[in-house]
């Protein structure tokens, strides 16, 4: 499109311009370009054309990646003929190598770097690959195996003779990849020739710019010294080597200077000796190393210009580590000095420095105990102000990461440097930097965890009398971080909350005697009013509560509760749930004998008052026992005394449990958690099982009684659970006896139908307990059941059989093995009469009796066959489910009976081909097995097998019922997704016409599932390929899925690009690492534009500021606290940083956030569902049941949250407004009403464009019709009440 606007004098003449009404004409007038292409369409070349036979041959080998471009001296043209026009253009292999030749087929992985990281663009990468394919070249002219060792020779001697600094460059990188690999010994031998050929280039590129290949000689010299032994380092040339290495670390480019670096780095911690059985405490040339570093450090230390300062303080920040003890302390001094120079950036890398002394976690020959307590007292001397932010977040981490490791050495040096840390810690709670204070935070909680935790046990129990040693310092710290709840840290509070309950979780076992003054404070502040942190304060008290336990917390803070009150506040009362949810490894008997009687004394006192008529009361007092009750879970999580208090307990359970249907679910899961958590020890669980005489009964009773009318039955599962749980620790005789007392019972004509459910169930419970005789009796006896015609009856003897064939103990094995003929035939007889509820333990009963089968039950299975198809179709979805795990588990049977696999998978399927001939059900059901048994046995199917398979499948897509087309459908679905895409690709053709052969109807019904299946040949086969072998009427389908499926991938491009853009802005909330928290951030500096003509040195003033003294006071300079003054954050600077996110907004302003993982892995998710599904793994119902889950637990967390919208912005109301005209509804009946002062109500039509839709124009006649009648009707009335009022 032209720039618009007028045209310069004299071309306006030119130009040609549209006629009026012309300007959407497509053909123009002038066409030579067109008319010069369709004159030679059909027109022969005049001249010789390039498109050779031979060519065209070339061009399909290179294709294909057939043709082997092998470099042979003899039979291989080296040139092309001078005449083409006579000879035309012969091509040969050799003429179609390039320069690149030598690189493709390079057989030394060791650069296949090259190959795999190649830029076309870049001609320093052209200048390697032309270097490398030369290399290769005169290696395999000379008979090369191209081994490293050759490699290197031939590169070295190319070092030598290379003239440009391009191919010295390339030649260099390359021996940087192969020196790696190179054998030590060839390297050692060869150390005195390549030292001096990389210490020539390096002394004749040291002073110019920034040579290329200088970084990659570095690098080889690196690794040349790495792999020399112990005694070449005792030899000055080596040293004087390594010395010339170590002045690239302060270069100033920044490339050569890192790879220097690294050099020195690797050297000094990797060198090969050093991993050897004698290798020494540090490496020889660390000392030298040290020194260096100190002579540069105080060369150029107190200049402005620091920049060799900062490149050393990098270098030492992996290097103090390795070096000795009295070097360490040197390197220290050295930079403990430099940090009082006050530049930001030198303090900065110093505390870096620091950092990585101390995360490194150096050995006592590094670094003694002496030494790290030293350098924590001397980084006292440095203190930033609370307020400065960045040198503040780097000291507190130092120091940190210092007495973790001072801990590590010498744990009673550690406790006496710990109090003054934490009473400095607590300063920095009065910081306006939100940051510092959670620092702070985390710091303080790391110590507890990592210094105080691991030898809290060895110091015993603490006691405030003490004066010195660990136990006092452990007391000074607690007393500091208590104060921590004074007014002056209110702004802090949730902070000092959580180190408070580090602090309680560490060390609340041993320390309590001196922390039951802050529980007392906790408490007082919790009735504080509007107290803004009750939920922390009662995770500080839980936490209290789960280490000291209950009893010492309720002497500190007494829950004030015995039943005598005056009135109903119980100001305490908040103890019980805090101790309901924490309270672990406890007295069980401290239960027995306080909160026992405690509720023992609320329920009387609630149902005396019930009697004097004071209901309210009465509910707030048995609410408040039924709380004491729900603790007892809590107190039977891992008791410490339960072989000592469980006997003064168990009546007491027991009457609960038969005589408190309010209780029965409390107690019920306090014996479950108490069998499952509590017995640990073979005598607590002993003691337990005691009792099972006593308790059974009772749960059977109550299990077996029939609920009264209108009674709640939510009980009888958790009772049912209960059995199960204490049968398995009861004693073998005592279950038999209980079985035969129930099989009676259930024989006894008197007995009730659900008292014989109940009475099923329970023996459906203990079966798996007995002995083998016992269990005989017991088949016997439910036997006559298996053909019950009730089918509630039968299922359940059917579960009592599964049990008996699913136990894992001895006398289930032994019980399956003496009678397995006599179930065969059972199982085989009871088939006709088995009912559609029973079909899921019958089937699972199958499952049992074929994994234990030989091969001379093979008929048996055969039998099954017909059953097991069928079942697939079953209404009970576990039941479909144990019917595709029934086929699957018959294949593997068949799998054992023979020695061909394929032979045998091809005789179940023989079987299975038996039911396409049956009814449509049959078909239907047999496909669905037949996708199972493709699944599960892919790998032992032939290639002529599953084509079969796949043939006769697609034959029934032709079929007129959906039933048999929808199961064809989900197996070539599954085939989709599991077959190999070459195999595939052969029956594409087959596959198409068959989907292609739908009916009408069939189509349009399974729209979706086509959809999807042409979802998935697009991905794999492309849009073309599967649009050709389809008829037209699925075209639309076809580009309607080409376009989603670039629509979702533009989106996830698009929001791939958002989340890019969003990683690059910078934020202000920082990592904790040493490197993120010391980063140079120059955020102050953003907001203001640089002045012109301003140097360096000018602007790096502003790094730095002063703070003022407070008020009128002076600042004294000679304070020895005045380098707290220099600050790094300029004082008083609030920004408003906006930062972009692509979040979405839910209805209130909040913010939708969603897991990256979840988008990343939903779609496999969703396809690998779908695929279970199909083969009977999965269920839809519990695909659809786990999000319902999800949106239970969402909302869940809803309806915690107490916050309600109102108000305006964000705060404004959700709830919907009222309809138009809502305040006319009448509240009792129906219709409009009229109200004074207001006009009367009518209704109106609105003007909908979709009104006049035709298709819908049968239904608006209807609506308006009723709309016309109803007004008439109204009217009318009206009318009449006219009349009557005249």
């Amino acid at each position: 499109m032209g720039k618009a606007g007028r045209v310069r004098s004299g071309v306006a003449g030119k130009l040609k311009r549209w006629k009026k009404g012309h300007s959407s004409d497509s053909n123009p007038r002038i066409r030579r370009h067109r008319e010069a292409a369709r004159s030679r369409f059909f027109s022969q070349p005049t001249g010789k054309s390039d498109l050779t036979v031979d060519a065209l041959k070339l061009h399909n080998d290179l294709q294909s990646g057939s043709l082997s471009m092998e470099r042979k001296a003899e039979g291989s043209q080296l040139h092309m003929e001078e005449d083409e026009e006579e000879n035309g253009l012969l091509l040969t292999e050799k003429s179609g190598g390039t320069f690149l030749s030598g690189l493709s087929d390079c057989t030394n992985v060791t650069f296949s770097k090259v190959q795999r990281f190649w830029e076309s663009n870049s001609a320093a990468h052209k200048e390697i690959c032309a270097v490398l394919a030369a290399v290769t070249e005169v290696i395999r002219s000379q008979g090369g195996a191209e081994t490293e060792t050759e490699y290197f020779a031939a590169l070295m001697t190319t070092f030598e003779a290379v003239e440009s600094a391009e191919s010295l460059a390339a030649v260099a990188y390359l021996l940087n990849l192969v020196m790696k690999r190179v054998p030590s010994p060839v390297l050692i031998k060869k150390f005195s020739d390549t030292s001096k050929a990389f210490m020539d280039i390096m002394g004749s590129h040291a002073n110019t710019g920034g040579s290329p290949a200088l970084r990659w000689v570095l690098s080889c010299l690196a690794v040349l010294l790495r792999k020399q032994d112990l005694m070449a380092w005792s030899y000055p040339s080596t040293l004087q080597i390594y010395h010339g290495l170590l002045s690239f670390t302060v270069h100033t480019k920044p490339k050569v200077r890192k790879a220097a670096q690294l050099g020195v780095c690797s050297i000094l911690k990797g060198s090969d000796f050093m991993f050897g059985d004698d290798a020494p405490p540090y490496h020889p040339a660390a000392q030298s190393t040290a020194k260096f570093c100190i002579q540069e450090i105080e060369k150029c230390g107190g200049s402005k210009e620091a920049t060799t300062t900062l490149h050393v303080l990098t270098l030492l920040k992996d290097l103090l580590p390795c070096f000795p003890v009295s070097v360490v302390k040197s390197c220290c001094e050295t930079l403990l000095r430099v940090i009082t120079l006050s530049h930001v950036l030198i303090t900065a890398c110093a505390m870096q420095a620091f950092h990585g002394l101390f995360n490194s976690k150096p050995k006592p020959s590094a670094l003694t105990a002496e030494l790290n307590a030293q350098i924590i007292t001397a980084l006292y001397d440095y203190l930033p102000n609370e307020n400065d932010l960045q040198p503040l977040l780097a000291w507190l981490t130092v120091m940190e990461k210092a007495h973790i490791n001072l801990a590590s050495l010498q744990i009673d040096l550690c406790f006496g440097h710990l109090p003054r840390l934490f009473s400095t810690a607590m300063n920095c709670f009065l910081s306006v930097h939100s940051q510092v204070v959670s620092t702070t935070a985390q710091m303080l909680k790391a110590l507890l965890m990592e210094c105080i935790a691991p030898h809290i046990a060895d110091i015993g129990q603490v006691s405030s009398a003490a004066t010195s040693g660990p136990v006092s310092s452990l007391c000074k710290m607690f007393r500091v971080v208590e104060e921590g709840l004074s007014y002056k840290f209110h702004a802090s509070w949730v902070f000092v909350l959580q180190v408070l309950r580090v602090f309680f979780d560490v060390a609340g076992k041993w320390a309590h005697p001196i922390m039951k003054k802050c529980l007392q404070s906790l408490s007082s502040l919790r009735h504080s009013p509007h107290f803004p942190y009750m939920g922390e304060l009662d995770q500080v008290v839980g936490a209290a509560v789960q280490s000291m336990g209950p009893e010492i917390v309720l002497q500190a803070v007494p829950l004030e509760i015995d039943g005598t009150e005056k009135n109903c506040e119980f100001p305490q009362s908040w103890l019980i749930p805090v101790i309901r949810d924490h309270v672990r490894n406890a007295e069980l008997g401290f239960f027995a004998r306080y909160f026992l009687p405690l509720a023992a004394t609320l329920k009387n006192k609630a149902t005396e008052l019930t009697q004097a008529g004071r209901n309210l009361e009465a509910k707030i007092y048995d609410t408040l026992q039924w709380q004491i009750w729900t603790m007892l879970p809590g107190f039977c999580t891992k008791p410490t005394d339960v072989a000592a208090s469980f006997k003064g307990i168990a009546r007491t359970l027991g009457l609960a449990i038969s005589d408190r249907p309010d209780l029965r679910l409390t107690v019920c899961q306090a014996l479950r958690t108490l069998i499952n958590k509590g017995c640990e020890t073979d005598i607590d669980r002993g003691e337990v099982s005691r009792f099972a005489k006593n308790f059974l009964p009772i749960l059977f009773n109550v299990y077996s009684q029939q609920p009264g009318t209108g009674e709640n039955t939510t009980y009888r599962l958790p009772v049912l659970e209960t059995i199960k749980a204490y049968l398995a620790i009861t004693d073998q005789q005592m279950v038999c006896g209980f079985l035969e007392k129930a099989s009676e019972k259930l024989t006894d004509p008197a007995s009730s139908e659900f008292t014989k459910n109940s009475i099923l169930d329970l023996i459906v419970a203990m079966v798996p307990y007995a002995d083998e005789h016992t269990m005989s009796r017991t088949y016997c006896i439910i036997r006559p059941f298996l053909e019950s015609k009730e089918h509630g009856m039968q299922k359940k003897a059917y579960r009592v059989l599964e049990e008996i064939l699913g136990g894992q103990r001895d006398p289930c094995q032994e019980f399956v093995s003496k009678n397995l003929e006599e179930l065969k035939t059972t199982l085989l007889g009871s088939l006709k009469s088995a009912s559609s509820p029973a079909k899921r333990p019958r089937l699972k009963c199958l499952i049992h009796i074929v994994s234990q089968l030989t091969a001379d039950h093979e008929e048996f299975i055969t039998c099954l066959v017909p059953e097991v198809i069928i079942c697939t179709r079953e209404v009970s979805v576990v039941a479909r489910k144990n019917a595709y795990a029934l086929v699957a588990e018959i294949g593997q049977a068949f799998l054992r009976f023979h020695q061909d696999q394929q032979d045998a998978i091809q005789k179940y399927l023989a079987l299975m081909y038996a039911g396409l001939t049956g009814s449509v059900t049959m078909i239907s059901c047999t496909v669905l097995a037949l996708t199972r048994l493709l699944f599960e046995f892919k790998d032992h199917m032939s290639v002529e097998v599953v084509e079969q398979l796949l043939e006769n499948v697609c034959l029934l897509l032709s079929s007129r019922t959906r039933e048999v087309v929808k199961a064809a459908l989900g197996f070539i679905k599954v085939v989709l997704f599991i077959m190999d895409i070459k195999l595939l690709s052969k029956h594409l053709q087959y596959m198409m016409e068959a989907i292609g052969n739908i009916k009408d109807d069939m189509r349009r019904h399974f729209r979706t599932k086509l959809k999807n299946i042409f979802t998935k040949l697009i991905r794999k086969f492309g849009f073309e390929l599967v649009r050709s072998m389809l008829p037209e009427e699925h075209h639309k389908v076809l580009v309607n899925i080409r376009k989603a499926e670039a629509r979702t991938k533009k989106q996830k491009a698009l929001k791939e690009a958002a989340s890019v853009d969003e990683d690059a802005v910078p934020v202000l909330q920082k990592g904790n690492s040493i490197e993120e928290l010391l980063a140079d951030s120059d955020d102050e500096e953003e907001d203001e534009k640089p002045v012109k003509g301003l140097k360096k040195q000018a602007r790096q003033k502003s790094l730095a500021w002063l703070k003022e003294g407070e008020g009128d006071e002076p600042l004294n300079f000679l304070d020895a606290n005045v380098a707290q003054r220099v600050l790094a954050t300029k004082p008083n600077l609030n920004k408003d940083a906006k930062l972009k996110h692509n979040f979405q907004f839910a209805s209130d302003g909040r913010l939708i956030i969603k897991e990256d993982e979840e988008e990343i892995q939903s779609k496999g998710i969703d396809e690998m569902a779908e695929l279970m599904q199909e083969v009977g793994i999965q269920s839809k119902k519990a695909h659809k049941q786990r999000f319902r889950e999800g949106d239970d637990e969402a909302m869940e967390t809803s309806s915690e949250l107490q916050y309600r919208a109102g108000g305006s912005g964000i705060h404004r109301p959700l709830a919907r407004k009222p309809g138009f005209g809502a305040e006319y509804k009448s509240k009792k009946g129906k219709g409009d009403v009229k109200q004074k002062g207001r006009p009367d109500p009518y209704s109106y039509v609105p003007l909908i464009k979709a009104n006049l839709n035709r298709r819908k124009k049968a239904k608006m006649q209807g609506q308006f019709k009723g709309l016309v009648k109803a007004a008439r009707k109204g009217a009318q009335a009206g009318c009449r009440r006219r009349k009557r009022e005249r």
